[in-house]
């Protein structure tokens, strides 16, 4: 059996597992699953070739705000019981004698993760790819149609003034970078935090929603919302201008160097479609969607600086990611926010 990769300690957690999740035993088969750019996330099999997910911070340079396992355990334990599709949680651990850092585990789904145009032409037929984006809408729907009290999540975060908080965050770890940042994504900063738009109705924000945080069926259906580490409350449409960030369409200039664009094969649904959509699902007005489009195209840019970071301190596991290719990407997405703000 291959040695467990690092960031797994087996002697003490393998125990731990076997006397806190339900039928699980050992030995357990390890896959550092790639693809997760924050917290790292692992597959594993028990003896009865059963598979689970285990997932913990980086190896250093951990940020609690970022980083807070109970925190993401938390929000997907509580959204089981509603529309909202995620894995079923099993167990969460705080204590560092067990595996150096907080951790949790939950089941594992299966499903297609459709990160590229290739992955997107071999794994959905062309009517499964715009089932897939009328699936994301309405599963964007169900997630801010959620009443955060009903479901114990009501002190999450603040409800009011969502976008000048996220703005000050994500400026602030740009201010504690440890390489150079783009002067671009400082100028965008200040011309985003002159113009935001008056905030609608407060309600669960995924804060990273996009199509390959999500796990699709053979039909595009979506199986299972991941990755809800940057979860809060408060704006919804920031949600929108993410997704349509990565959403790209055929034919675009579509700097694929910056962002992979899946969804330019032909089938899927277009931007103007999914805000269509989104506005018939939810009755939100959406007239300020391009403020959110540029502000989640500078978001990004500050996500990718801190995981540029990460990778040149060592913090993140060896999963074969080109580092270097991320300072031309945040230059870009830089760009690409302010091209949106001048629209």
């Amino acid at each position: 059996m291959a040695p467990a990769p690092e960031g797994i300690h087996e002697a003490t957690l393998v125990p731990w597992l076997e006397a806190n999740v339900p039928g699980l035993r050992g030995p357990l088969e390890w896959t550092l699953v790639a693809g997760g750019r924050s917290n790292i996330t692992y597959r594993m099999c028990d003896a009865e070739g059963r598979p689970y997910v285990l997932r913990r911070p980086p190896l250093r340079q951990v940020l609690a705000t970022a980083h807070d396992m109970g925190r993401e355990h938390r929000i997907i334990s509580a959204l089981v019981p509603t529309d909202v599709p995620v894995p079923e949680t099993y167990a969460y651990c705080d204590d560092p004698t067990v595996n150096e850092a907080p951790f949790y585990v939950m089941d594992f789904v299966d499903g297609h993760v459709v990160r590229t145009r290739e992955a997107a032409g071999a794994l959905l037929t062309e009517s499964a790819r715009r089932r897939a984006g009328e699936s994301l809408i309405d599963v964007l729907g169900a997630i801010h149609a959620v009443d955060p009290d009903a479901v114990g999540l009501g002190e999450l975060g603040r409800r009011d003034g969502y976008i000048a908080r996220q703005l000050k965050r994500w400026n602030g770890q740009l201010e504690h970078a440890t390489s150079d940042v783009p002067k671009g994504l400082h100028e965008v900063h200040d011309r985003l935090a002159a113009s935001i738009p008056e905030q609608g109705p407060a309600a669960i924000v995924h804060g990273d929603f996009r199509l390959d945080n999500c796990l699709l069926d053979d039909d595009g259906r979506v199986q299972a919302v991941l990755d809800w580490e940057l979860c809060t409350l408060g704006d919804p449409l920031a949600d929108l201008g993410l997704l349509l960030v990565y959403w790209g369409e055929p034919d675009e200039d579509l700097h694929e160097d910056i962002v992979g664009y899946p969804t330019s094969v032909p089938g899927f649904l277009h931007r103007a479609d999914l805000i269509d959509l989104y506005a018939d699902r939810t009755g939100r007005d959406l007239s300020d969607i391009g403020f959110y489009t540029a502000f989640g195209f500078w978001k990004l840019g500050c996500i990718l600086q801190g995981v540029l970071d990460r990778y040149r301190d060592g913090a993140m596991a060896n999963d074969g990611t080109d580092v270097e290719s991320f300072m031309g990407r945040v230059e870009g997405l830089a760009d690409r926010a302010s091209a949106v703000l001048d629209a």
